[in-house]
């Protein structure tokens, strides 16, 4: 699929401030993927895909959770999980694109997960530290990005726990499992 077909499919899907978020993310995995040796074209598709169905109403997204028998613990946490999962079904659905790989690179950027391959690390890190994004700790994981895409990784999950813990917000397993998996790798 061309760049600017998914990029017309996308934007349907998304805000203006959104759809400037996933140019933002695709621009970045682009660059990461040049970078860690990852199919580019692959990490484009992804990166625009990514937040497909972030805008989705829960109850819809609820209900492709259960009917896809997706992980149905996905419904006692924070629904921001959702449109991962959900959105990499839909995409395949809906877009008509079928690589496992780009799936999956959907699928895990918000949660993370054990053994994640180069282009999930890619978008998973691209949707971190796009140009849009102001928070404390992005210049630092952008920093370790141009360096080392494991140590920018494990930095932005452990932000994210943080960020999570200190809102006494519950954190997914699948994120400590993937922050566990990542630092074994650096032992």
């Amino acid at each position: 699929m061309k760049r600017e077909d998914a990029l017309k499919i996308v934007k349907k899907q998304l805000t203006d401030h959104r759809y400037q978020h996933t140019v933002g993310v695709m621009e970045t995995a682009i660059s990461l993927a040049n970078k860690y040796g990852v199919d580019e074209k692959k990490a484009e598709l992804a990166a625009i895909f990514h937040d497909y169905a972030k805008f989705r109403d829960k109850e819809e997204m609820r209900s492709i959770i259960i009917e896809q028998h997706m992980d149905k613990e996905l419904l006692e946490y924070n629904s921001e999980l959702w449109h991962a999962p959900v959105g990499a079904y839909l995409v395949e659905q809906e877009a008509g694109i079928k690589d496992t790989e780009i799936l999956d690179a959907i699928r895990y950027h918000t949660s993370g997960r054990p053994k994640m391959t180069r282009l999930e690390k890619v978008i998973y890190l691209a949707d971190y530290i796009e140009p849009g994004r102001k928070f404390p700790g992005v210049d630092e994981v952008r920093e370790k990005a141009e360096k080392d895409l494991n140590k920018a990784l494990i930095q932005s999950i452990q932000n994210s726990i943080i960020f999570l813990m200190k809102k006494n917000k519950r954190i997914f397993p699948l994120t400590f499992y993937t922050f566990n998996d990542l630092i074994t790798q650096e032992d």
